[in-house]
């Protein structure tokens, strides 16, 4: 049986003398730098200023923003997809423009939860603006988001027409006030 090392601070805890120094305490966590991907969108809770949310699809990308204090969603846009550096500088000029803090990502988990091929697509895209220096990105569970968005504007009475021509910023609008809530809560628990 191996003798356990000895405790250099135990004699002069004998002795009555000063315990033994003890690790600062931890500091709160620093808000997200420039570059940087998040699957939690606590992640955002740091930072200050109005977000933007985006709902990726193959063809087109949903954007909407956020008011400065964060409490509500506006759709902005639908950005028409082309090639990514295209996609990637449209959306930086978004950025800029709108002194945007931080993104969130719809991220298209399957029913189950799993990560199929269009959430792969949309990690790589958020990898991609990253190393492009984009504000932080955090991902939110986008399941069903669309079809919400689609039934609200067919109660609505909406075209068909109208319905393809906002759906896609509707969405973004819908992804980025369920990150906003989380937001929301998680600075009332603070």
């Amino acid at each position: 049986m191996a003798a356990t090392p000895p405790d250099p601070d135990a004699s002069a805890r004998e002795a009555g003398g000063p315990a033994p120094p003890t690790a600062p305490p931890a500091a709160p966590p620093a808000a997200p730098g420039r570059g940087s991907v998040h699957d939690d969108v606590a992640a955002l809770a740091a930072l200050s200023g109005p977000l933007i949310g985006l709902d990726l699809g193959t063809k087109t990308i949903g954007i909407a923003v956020s008011d400065g204090l964060r409490l509500t969603a506006t759709p902005l846009t639908t950005l028409r997809r082309r090639k990514f550096g295209e996609d990637a500088a449209a959306l930086e000029r978004l950025f800029a423009e709108r002194s945007i803090a931080g993104l969130v990502l719809g991220l298209p988990r399957n029913m189950d939860g799993s990560e199929g091929a269009r959430c792969q697509a949309t990690r790589a895209f958020a990898r991609n603006m990253a190393g492009r220096g984009a504000p932080p990105v955090a991902f939110w569970d986008e399941r069903l988001s669309t079809v919400a968005v689609e039934k609200a504007l067919i109660a609505a009475n909406s075209s068909r027409k109208r319905r393809a021509e906002v759906i896609d910023k509707l969405a973004a609008a819908f992804i980025l006030q369920g990150a906003l809530d989380r937001l929301s809560v998680l600075a009332a628990q603070r």
